[in-house]
C-alpha cells in the first residue's frame, strides 16, 4: 500500500496542476487574459482559482517530506510500518484539497487543517518507527 500510497499522492499533485492549466487556459479564452501574464501564485484570478492554487501548492510542499519517508520505507524494506496507515494519508490529504476547493469559511480552515494534522501525524508516527 505505501508505493500505491506514493502513487497516489504523486498523481492528486498532477490532477490539480492540470486543474490549473485548465482553468488558466479557460480564463485566457472567456476574459482575454494572456496566457503569460498570470501569477504563480495565483494571486490575480478569481476566487476559486486562488483556491486551486494554494490546494496544489499545499500538495507539492508536503509530498517531499511524506514521499521520502515512503520511499525510505520502500527502499528498506520496512513498508509493514507504513502500509496500514498510507490509505488514511491519502485519505487526508483528499479531504484537505477537496475542502480548499469549496471554501474558506473559518470552519472551513480548521477542517482543512485538522486534515493536515492528520498527515502530519502520520508521517510522524513513521518516522519514530523507522527511525
Amino acid at each position: 500500500m505505501t508505493g500505491t500510497a506514493l502513487l497516489l499522492f504523486a498523481s492528486w499533485s498532477m490532477v490539480l496542476l492540470v486543474g490549473i492549466a485548465l482553468y488558466r487556459s479557460w480564463l485566457s479564452m472567456t476574459a482575454g487574459k494572456a496566457l503569460n501574464s498570470f501569477t504563480a501564485a495565483g494571486t490575480d484570478l478569481p476566487g476559486f482559482g486562488q483556491r486551486l492554487t494554494r490546494a496544489h501548492a499545499n500538495t507539492y510542499e508536503f509530498l517531499p517530506i511524506a514521499g521520502a519517508v515512503m520511499l525510505f520505507a520502500i527502499a528498506t524494506d520496512q513498508t509493514a510500518i507504513t502500509d496500514d496507515h498510507a490509505s488514511l494519508l491519502i485519505g487526508a490529504r483528499l479531504a484537505q484539497s477537496i475542502v480548499h476547493l469549496v471554501s474558506t469559511s473559518t470552519i472551513a480552515v480548521l477542517l482543512r487543517f485538522t486534515f493536515f494534522l492528520v498527515q502530519v501525524c502520520v508521517v510522524g508516527y513513521w518516522i519514530a518507527q523507522l527511525l
